[in-house]
């Protein structure tokens, strides 16, 4: 691949680029007229932003705690919807469009890693809405967005949140041979609450998840959540 603009410019160069770069975002937002995603996207810019002059601030400091490091990591997240935006489920927490998704596109994959290389992270999260009406229910599109990453941004870790793909095997292996540091599937609320919150899955299921994910490839750490 190409050289990076921080290993050929330097860091501090590439970030004062890449704060540029979005300022003329935020401008180009402004004249949607949408304040929701004004708000949203300036929040988003703002938290980077303070982020990366909190890393400059602290670089070269070998006596950084590690609540530090968390928080410096924190400022240099970002998280990617893939696979479109409308979902084949209808969970009574999420409000995402429920109805008939859009085709898959091929390039999303290098897509997402560009746009992480060009924000500098250092933790990408990949998530995405349900695809039950592909074959491989989305996950090899998860398996091409973790190694174009990995590609681009060879130091990120990359942390992947997943629908369940109905506790399949092969689809969920498929993503662990691209080998995400983190693989997260919520389990969003508890057992009695399941059916009433997320009609279209299991508590089960969910705990099948995790577990195919420790017996696939332990090394990889696994995270769940609740609403």
């Amino acid at each position: 691949g190409w050289e990076t603009a921080a290993a050929k410019f330097g860091n501090t160069a590439s970030i004062l680029t890449g704060d540029v770069l979005l300022s003329k975002a935020m401008a180009i937002l402004a004249t949607d007229g949408d304040i929701d995603i004004i708000r949203n996207v300036s929040s988003a810019v703002v938290d980077l932003a303070e982020g990366e002059v909190h890393e400059l601030e602290t670089r070269g400091r070998p006596e950084l705690t590690q609540e530090e490091h968390f928080e410096i990591l924190r400022r240099k997240t970002a998280t990617f919807m893939i696979l479109g935006d409308i979902c084949t489920r209808a969970c009574g927490f999420c409000a995402i469009q429920t109805g008939k998704p859009v085709q898959v596109e091929e390039n999303e994959p290098m897509r997402v890693a560009q746009a992480a290389a060009k924000l500098g992270l250092k933790h990408v999260v990949v998530t995405s809405v349900a695809r039950d009406e592909l074959k491989d229910e989305g996950a090899g599109v998860f398996h091409d967005t973790i190694l174009a990453i990995r590609e681009l941004l060879p130091e990120a870790t990359i942390e992947v949140l997943t629908p369940d793909f109905h506790a399949r095997p092969e689809l969920i292996a498929h993503i662990c041979e691209a080998k995400p540091n983190v693989y997260n599937h919520n389990i969003e609320t508890v057992r009695r609450l399941t059916k009433r919150v997320r009609p279209q899955a299991s508590y089960e299921r969910t705990l099948r998840v995790l577990e195919l994910v420790k017996s696939i490839m332990p090394e990889i750490a696994t995270k769940s959540g609740l609403m």
